[in-house]
């Protein structure tokens, strides 16, 4: 029985690194924390949830596109071709493709090698065909990949709009970062597109409460990696929609004066002051097409559902 691959999160992701990068976020006059931190095991299994609410579009919608396009998708894809999922997390999209691109290896990473350890080896046995690859890293500073990983032709697979997390200018410097990785392939990039308040409130504050499990759960996450004192029970999940920049931001908010320390610091959050946790970045065909035009790629293949509620490029 053939197993999968995996590259261990170690060599990649660096404890001293991230303990540091928290404590500046929580040090900071307006706190906040990398949405990276959102997605550990528990925080994996939550996601994968939410993406099952009726009120969560981007999933659902995004598949639609995949059933709708699939024989298109992979005559500009191309068979046989390695595929390299970032942010694979159930890799449930990824292998929606796989019947009709057939890829020779497909290398799923995530920030959390935990839970890929939990679904790759059940994949690898429905296609042991594929050769599988896992990796556990922290690509929202480094798109650092092991040698066998890109050594023959690939397409980078990044769906579920991910790229909303990060500002422009990040999300720029890890496009340029995929672009100078290529070889001879492209991008297939899921981009959520802007639309009325009511759908995103809806969406990122669902009535069941999964999505303010999932962004309270990063406090968990921040208590084991710097042995912090967080009390989930005294913050809340608050939203904001923010027009002018055109993102949903999601934030934790006090619901009273709280002083949390971790290792010789110490800080106090007032009733009602926030920790930012995640951006949700909407775009206009027109701005991601700019986007991705200022990180190097060229030629451009869309496809987007009937209400124009998403879109997916594949872009070289």
């Amino acid at each position: 029985m053939l197993e999968p691959t995996y590259i261990t999160e170690t060599q990649f992701i660096n404890p001293l690194d991230l303990s540091r990068e928290l404590k500046e976020g929580l040090l900071s006059e307006f706190a906040f924390i990398s949405p990276k931190f959102l997605y550990d095991n528990l925080g994996s299994h939550l996601f994968t949830a939410i993406t099952l609410l009726p009120e969560y579009y981007p999933t659902k919608t995004e598949k639609s596109i995949f059933e709708s396009n699939k024989l298109e998708i992979a005559a500009a894809l191309g068979l046989n071709n390695g595929l390299i999922d970032l942010g694979a997390g159930n890799c449930q999209k990824a292998e929606s493709l796989f019947t009709a691109l057939r890829p020779a290896s497909y290398t799923a990473i995530d920030f959390s090698l935990d839970y890929l350890k939990e679904i790759l080896p059940q994949l690898q046995n429905k296609y042991p065909e594929i050769a599988m690859f896992g990796i556990g890293l922290d690509f929202s500073k480094n798109l650092q990949l092991p040698t066998s990983v890109v050594s023959s032709g690939h397409n980078f697979f990044y769906p579920g709009s991910s790229i909303g997390n990060f500002n422009i200018d990040e999300a720029k410097h890890l496009l340029k970062q995929i672009k100078s990785a290529l070889k001879g392939g492209g991008l297939l990039i899921g981009v959520d597109l802007m639309k009325e308040d009511r759908i995103l409130l809806d969406a990122y504050d669902d009535p069941l409460k999964l999505t303010a499990a999932f962004n309270l759960n990063i406090l968990r996450v921040v208590n084991t990696l710097i042995h912090s004192n967080f009390d989930v029970s005294h913050f809340k999940h608050s939203i904001k929609i923010n027009h002018p920049l055109q993102r949903v931001e999601l934030y934790l908010e006090a619901l009273r004066d709280t002083t949390v320390t971790f290792g010789d610091n110490v800080r106090s959050f007032k009733y009602g002051e926030l920790i930012h946790t995640e951006n949700s970045h909407k775009y206009t065909h027109e701005s991601i097409k700019s986007l991705l035009s200022s990180a190097g790629f060229e030629s451009f293949t869309t496809w987007t559902d009937s209400k124009n509620y998403f879109a997916l490029i594949y872009a070289r």
